[in-house]
């Protein structure tokens, strides 16, 4: 990194150890408590049993239609207000807020990938003598969890870019990294150089975040076609 300025190496070294670190980790978490939560209840949501349904068909509603910032707000700071047990830190509830939000993504396209299932797949494996339990564990499911990968690279996608509403709480994520060395470089010496640097540390998320996600749409537009 010699060929960058004296005060872009270590703001460049903060960036990336801190703040895409805590991005990642954001959409790690979000995405895994998604898919554990979503991938249950979108199947759930194929049953005919219709207070269950009802029930899922409200989550998903709720947390598709409130705003992520908003979501963010109540676990952040209402949670808190009603336990404190509730209370979590800045990371942790970007992730619950992005989970909640991403889980009813999932629900939906797994009802979706579950119902596009032919019904002669479903007959086939009850004449095997598989419950329903088995019959979409080992029949149904491996099945729609092909045709549901595009969506969740999709996924995958939004919640890295929209990861970055953490920063409003102040979670260690690559825009709110970004936010602290503008300001700490704005500083007067010694904290800072007394320059606002804000245009190039900007330019430097723009690129990060496009060497990211340009790869996974990439990759999501291939499995689609791929798995058509």
């Amino acid at each position: 990194m010699s060929f960058l300025p004296d005060w872009a190496e270590p703001v460049l070294r903060y960036m990336l150890e801190v703040g895409l670190r805590g991005t990642l980790q954001i959409a790690a978490i979000s995405l895994a408590g998604s898919l554990l939560i979503g991938v249950p209840l979108g199947t759930l949501l194929t049953i005919k049993f219709m207070p269950s349904r009802a029930l899922i068909r409200l989550y998903i509603e709720v947390w598709r239609g409130l705003p992520v910032l908003v979501t963010l707000f109540l676990v952040f700071f209402l949670l808190p207000s009603l336990n404190p047990r509730l209370e979590f830190d800045a990371l942790i509830s970007a992730s619950i807020a992005l989970t909640l939000w991403g889980s009813a993504q999932v629900a939906e396209a797994t009802r979706g990938a579950v119902q596009s299932i032919p019904k002669e797949q479903h007959e086939a494996a009850s004449a095997l003598g598989f419950g329903w339990i088995g019959r979409h564990v080992f029949v149904i499911l491996p099945q729609a969890l092909r045709r549901l990968l595009p969506p969740l690279v999709s996924l995958l996608v939004n919640i890295i870019q929209t990861s970055t509403i953490a920063q409003v709480i102040g979670a260690p994520e690559l825009l709110e990294s970004a936010e602290r060395q503008v300001e700490r470089l704005a500083a007067p010496p010694p904290i800072g150089i007394g320059e606002i640097k804000a245009f190039p540390i900007y330019a430097t998320v723009m690129v990060i975040f496009f060497c990211i996600s340009f790869p996974l749409t990439r990759l999501a537009a291939y499995l689609e076609r791929r798995l058509a």
